[in-house]
């Protein structure tokens, strides 16, 4: 992918932020409760060419006699039919959704963390202070290493990010991308100069937040079930995984890279927190 033009990242979250039940109980563990949870951006090299292969295989699909009478290709249900969702999909879909992205032209960053730790932080920061921790700023911790070192290379940055119910990270997502900036500058004692348009939309409306869906559902069966086959698939498509509360070797978390790929064997459980 070229490192000229403008850069279309689109950004999706896996799993959820719910640490505590109603009694203030840890709540993993519980029925719908992720033991992880996940932001990732995609850079998308063609945007628009993404949507019209992926809304030429969905025409395919719905005119598959096979998948005729499925309920999530009804129109009327809003799933399948309307927009591609890992998690709603049936196998059949996946299969050749996957197929798809393995060939396009994209790149994913990728940061997550164990929630059985962010629960522990989130009681001693409690403990320490008397106050809760702002949930939000675990989206924006995440965002920050997979933007601080991406700001400066195309000429201009176009960013969208998934509109999930009620929630609006938009915010978070400014306050992460001014940090990326600030970091940059100190670093590298030069600044970015170059525009970055957040936009937020929901799935549906972009084909790249479809393919963010996709690739961080196969990373997350991986953490998650140890399912490695769809994270296989789609591999090559990793720039970046930022496991940041594995600090067995770094301080700063685990990155994983073409140089230092991500396999079920060297991944820290994710159900144990760090020991401090």
């Amino acid at each position: 992918m070229h490192e000229s033009g403008a850069h279309h990242y689109f950004v999706d979250e896996a799993g959820d932020l719910t640490l505590f039940d109603r009694r203030k109980r840890p709540a993993l563990g519980l029925e719908g409760v992720s033991h992880v949870f996940a932001v990732g951006a995609v850079l998308v090299a063609d945007p628009n060419g993404l949507a019209q292969r992926l809304g030429a295989l969905r025409i395919q699909l719905l005119s598959d006699p096979l998948l005729a009478g499925v309920p999530s290709m009804d129109p009327a249900g809003g799933k399948t039919a309307r927009f591609f969702h890992a998690k709603d999909d049936l196998p059949e879909v996946r299969r050749e959704v996957f197929r798809l992205l393995m060939a396009e032209n994209i790149r994913a960053f990728v940061a997550f963390r164990r929630k059985a730790q962010l629960a522990e932080d989130f009681r001693a920061f409690f403990d320490r202070t008397g106050r809760k921790r702002d949930i939000e700023g675990v989206y924006e911790q995440l965002l920050l290493p997979i933007f601080q070192n991406r700001l400066h290379l195309g000429n201009e940055n176009r960013i969208v990010f998934a509109r999930r119910g009620r929630s609006d990270r938009t915010q978070a997502l400014r306050g992460a991308i001014k940090l990326a900036k600030d970091r940059f500058e100190k670093r590298w004692k030069k600044g970015i100069d170059r525009p970055t348009e957040l936009h937020s939309a929901w799935p549906h409306e972009h084909a790249g937040l479809q393919a963010a869906d996709y690739l961080l559902w196969a990373l997350q069966r991986l953490l998650e079930r140890n399912e490695s086959r769809f994270f296989d698939a789609v591999r090559d498509r990793f720039s970046l995984i930022v496991d940041v509360d594995d600090t067995r070797t770094h301080g700063y978390g685990e990155y994983y890279t073409s140089r230092n790929p991500l396999s079920v064997e060297k991944l820290m459980p994710v159900t144990k927190a760090r020991s401090e």
